[in-house]
């Protein structure tokens, strides 16, 4: 069980009457999306001023959104397969949206080291949630790994307030990448478990 799923059940009593509570005041899931991009678009120009230990509590802040959404549309009666894909595609546009702040602030300082550190965070990141994503489509569970939307939340917001920026990109660009991998091998034994067993061994190029 990855850290944000048991996040998600600790703060299930928590989260599951404010989301009612919002939801009474005529917040719809989707809005609330919106709203945490809306801050995070705050948190990038916080961080392209290079206010680093502001940013840093503005990441933490952004991420509570990640949980509300989700609990207002269960409260509400909300959900649906739109929402869930909504959300998971604002989720992918807010962490790129934060790290280009930091990417400007480097510019500026012609830090050659931190701006290949952030292509690789992106890069990282994103093949986290491509591999999930593509395993699902297989019809594979993928939710395994090291470094998931929270953990990098966590470690992004906690680096940022310690003012170690250099160590924490190094950090994220690291467990990201290696995460990728994780879910990549786990797609692996799970695919050759299913040859042994006469099950479906693979997809067809056209499907890569």
């Amino acid at each position: 069980m990855t850290l944000s799923e048991r996040l998600r059940r600790w703060t299930q009593g928590i989260r599951e009457p404010i989301g009612r509570g919002l939801g009474r005041l005529g917040i719809t899931p989707n809005a609330l999306t919106l709203l945490g991009y809306a801050l995070n678009l705050v948190v990038m120009y916080v961080l392209s001023q290079g206010n680093l230990r502001l940013g840093g509590l503005l990441v933490l802040l952004a991420g509570l959104f990640d949980a509300l959404d989700g609990a207002v549309a269960r409260a509400t009666g909300q959900t649906s397969v739109f929402g869930a894909f909504f959300d998971s595609c604002v989720d992918r546009y807010s962490e790129a949206t934060v790290l280009f702040g930091l990417l400007w602030w480097y510019l500026g300082l012609g830090a050659q080291l931190e701006l290949a550190l952030i292509y690789a965070v992106i890069v990282g990141s994103l093949m986290v949630s491509y591999t999930r994503a593509r395993a699902e489509g297989l019809g594979l569970q993928c939710k395994v790994g090291l470094m998931t939307r929270l953990e990098r939340v966590v470690v992004l917001s906690v680096g940022l307030l310690a003012l170690q920026p250099r160590i924490t990109l190094a950090a994220l660009a690291l467990l990201t990448n290696f995460t990728a991998v994780q879910r990549m091998f786990h797609v692996w034994r799970v695919t050759q478990r299913q040859a042994r067993s006469g099950g479906r061994d693979g997809q067809s190029d056209a499907l890569r």
